[in-house]
């Protein structure tokens, strides 16, 4: 059955608009196929999606070209069932919402579904999800896995792909491209399969399939992972919304010491973009002003590594590959300008000085690749580059830390200036800017009732853009602030902070709600924006680096008890060594398997035959690149390079200036601000040296010399973090020698390996 003209150019009009989506379906299955329904928010398109289940190793899928209206695919479902009565009929399996993507190892093809979900937030309306349940289905039917041998492989690559929890971290909107930033939606036209190319995107590669098939994005959810916090403020005894969001990016994606620095496309390890969105809390429906700020955190750019040692807790530097022209850095760059514009502000928070060069060996290269590719660029856009070393005085108090970075913080605003307008309901079509054509749903309850179950859902349409805006633009940001320690999870988590809180002033001022451009810190205000900064960087810690963040400066400022802290940051430190040392290379498979940097193949290595060398660059079908590991030292020492110069000296522009200084900044464009030091957060001067006893090979480890590895690090934050993964073992299934495996994990207890697992409190 058919619907009429009228309503068939109504229904193309949807679809081929940049609003029309799907959000809530239904799974079924036959002996030959499965079929999908999904509707709309209105409940007005009905479409249904075939999945062939007879072909054991190819992925097929048929996509009705009819769109039905709710009565007529309930009598589609009907006719399927009487045409399939002899097989069992047509069987309904679970409701969904949205296909995450499609997978195969070396045997069937399985496909992932979210089946719950929550909303964390809004967005102009459009609802923002976090995933709490999801399923995976083998696609051919039993019968025929039943005849399809598993191997010990095909259940070890299941595991590893469920390692990573979907229910930690990721989130997604149907409506909404919450895979870029404010500033871009408004500015871009990309929809569809284009937003899946972004770096945000993290099932890009297992929605590959289907959008190759079907050419559209209406059965799949685009999920970003990293961090999404929206909390209602209130200042001036009035209230704003905040959102800050982190994106982590899926290129050169894993674990602290398997993934570092850049690879040859000039992707950084942990490249992270966070953007605070300010809105003011008004109606739907009623004119919103919007602000919006992006900054970013990546790995050094350059090619070094750590290795990874469970006798050593801090492991040497070691630049790994000569890349004498810096083409790796030179491409991570050129990428920042291309995502963001000039100029760009690069903020260098690793030491200038060491009893043993470790961070300063990275400090010295890194000048020499910004003062190489600087040299290639016209004076207005050359890279801008502050050194701070945040230990180099551990005496100063936090506060006054804080204090100074947002000074500079200050100045970097100015010189990428931030997203500010006005959105405007309005009806006027030749002057709109669409953020979305959806159409609401007022019909209040539903109650759906098909072929074989009742189910009760409660719509309403309070979380769709109601029409579209007129944009009354202010302001736009151009250029980004990049911040980085060594692993840029710990002190690059303050300097966000800090320029988040500057950042915070002027969009609370552009917005009207502060009379100066000025936020005390130690107001309630900056304090409730530290909160979510700090669960932000724990967030991402654990992600990276496999613990919360090293935290020592926010709990000063709280004034939380100094003990505490030491405790706290201790067991942190130890949580973090264990993890990485002892479950960095499992999750490191998960990921590369998640994100198709390895796809299995018959006859080809297994994923967990590679050696440790080979998780730096894991290629397609088991194939690897790996770095070559020479040491060498820059050949221009650091004090060559940093020359004391004093604040009054500019950031690097000739307009924006510290204290109105009248001199521009030095040609070679580099400013090492001395005078900030450490908070304690980045801890003091590295006073631990390994012993004779720790170096050597055949000293045992145990839990007890673990714990006096760490004590005489009590005073060393080791800024990292891992990834939101699931991270249960399972015998046999582990990247080391099973043997030695159980003799590791018997000298912890299960308390322990649980605490370091899922990072909770832990209590001898």
């Amino acid at each position: 059955m058919g619907t009429d003209d009228k309503q068939r150019r109504l229904i193309n009009s949807h679809e081929n608009s940049r609003g029309f989506y799907l959000q809530k379906f239904r799974l079924y299955e036959t002996r030959s196929n499965f079929y999908m329904v999904g509707w709309d928010k209105t409940r007005t398109f009905w479409k249904v999606l075939k999945i062939d289940r007879l072909e054991p190793s190819e992925l097929i899928i048929h996509e009705d070209p009819t769109s039905y209206s709710e009565i007529e695919c309930l009598d589609l479902l009907k006719r399927i069932h009487e045409g399939n009565r002899s097989t069992g009929g047509l069987k309904f399996i679970s409701r969904c919402y949205g296909i995450i993507g499609f997978i195969k190892f070396l045997g069937p093809y399985y496909f992932l579904v979210i089946t719950e979900r929550r909303k964390i937030g809004k967005i102009c309306g459009h609802a923002v999800y976090a995933i709490t349940k999801s399923e995976m289905f083998p696609i051919p039917h039993s019968t025929l896995l039943s005849n399809m041998a598993y191997s010990k492989d095909e259940n070890r690559y299941q595991k590893l792909l469920h390692m990573v929890d979907l229910t930690k971290d990721f989130f997604f909107s149907y409506s909404y491209p919450i895979m870029i930033s404010f500033q871009k939606n408004l500015s871009s036209s990309e929809t569809g399969l284009t937003l899946y190319e972004t770096m945000f995107v993290w099932n890009e590669f297992l929605t590959r399939g289907i959008h190759n098939q079907l050419q559209n994005t209406l059965w799949t959810v685009a999920l970003v992972y990293g961090f999404f916090k929206q909390v209602t403020l209130t200042i001036s005894a009035q209230d704003f919304i905040l959102t800050l969001i982190a994106r982590r990016s899926r290129h050169y994606a894993g674990t602290r010491y398997l993934k570092r620095g850049v690879n040859e496309k000039g992707h950084v390890a942990n490249d992270v973009e966070t953007e605070q969105i300010v809105f003011e809390n008004v109606r739907e429906g009623s004119p919103v002003g919007v602000s919006a700020v992006v900054q970013n955190r990546g790995s050094i750019p350059l090619f070094w590594s750590q290795e990874t040692s469970r006798l050593n807790i801090k492991p040497d530097i070691i630049l790994s590959r000569k890349d004498l022209k810096f083409e790796a850095t030179k491409l991570h760059f050129e990428d920042l300008i291309q995502r963001y514009g000039n100029p760009v502000i690069i903020l260098n928070l690793i030491k200038t000085r060491e009893k043993r060069p470790r961070e300063t060996i990275l400090r010295a290269e890194f000048a020499n690749a910004i003062d190489f590719i600087n040299k290639d660029l016209p004076e207005d856009n050359r890279l801008r580059f502050l050194h701070w070393d945040l230990n180099k005085h551990p005496r100063i108090k936090a506060t006054k830390a804080l204090l100074r970075l947002g000074e500079v913080a200050i100045n970097a605003l100015e010189l990428t200036g931030l997203f500010h307008c006005q959105l405007i309901p309005t009806s006027r079509s030749g002057e709109l800017l669409k953020l979305s054509s959806i159409g609401c749903d007022s019909s209040g309850d539903h109650v759906e009732k098909d072929l074989y179950e009742m189910d009760v859902e409660v719509d309403n349409g309070s979380d769709d853009l109601r029409g579209a805006y007129h944009v009354k633009l202010s302001t736009v940001q151009k250029g980004v602030l990049r911040t980085n320690c060594i692993d840029c999870l710990d002190r690059t988590n303050v300097g966000q902070y800090a320029y988040g809180l500057v950042a915070l002033a002027h969009q609370l001022h552009a917005l009207g709600f502060i009379d100066v451009e000025n936020i005390d810190s130690h107001s309630p205000i900056a304090h409730d924006l530290m909160r979510i900064y700090e669960e932000m960087g724990d967030t991402l810690a654990l992600q990276y680096g496999g613990s919360a963040a090293h935290n020592k400066i926010f709990s000063e400022i709280r004034g939380q008890w100094k003990a505490t802290t030491t405790s706290q940051e201790f067991f942190r430190s130890l949580q973090r060594y264990y993890s990485n040392a002892y479950m960095d290379p499992e999750k490191q498979d998960a990921i590369n398997v998640f994100l198709g940097h390895f796809q299995p193949q018959e006859g080809k290595p297994s994923l967990w035959e590679l050696n440790p060398e080979q998780h730096y660059d894991v290629r397609m079908h088991g194939s690897s690149l790996t770095a070559e590991s020479s040491r060498y030292t820059p050949s221009m020492s650091g004090g060559q390079l940093f020359h004391d110069m004093q604040l009054e000296q500019c950031l690097g522009s000739g307009s924006v200036k510290f204290h109105e200084c009248a001199d521009l900044f030095d040609t070679s464009n580099f400013l090492d601000v001395d005078w900030l030091s450490s908070s304690g957060n980045s801890c003091e001067e590295e006073t631990y040296e390994r012993s004779s006893i720790i170096s050597s090979p055949s000293r045992g480890l145990s839990a007890d010399s673990v714990t006096n590895e760490l004590k005489a690090e009590t005073n060393f934050s080791a800024y990292d973090s891992g990834a939101s993964l699931k991270t249960e073992q399972t015998t046999g299934d582990i990247n080391f020698d099973a043997k030695q495996s159980k003799e590791t994990h018997r000298q912890f207890s299960e308390k322990f390996v649980h605490w370091v697992n899922d990072g909770h409190m832990f209590f001898p």
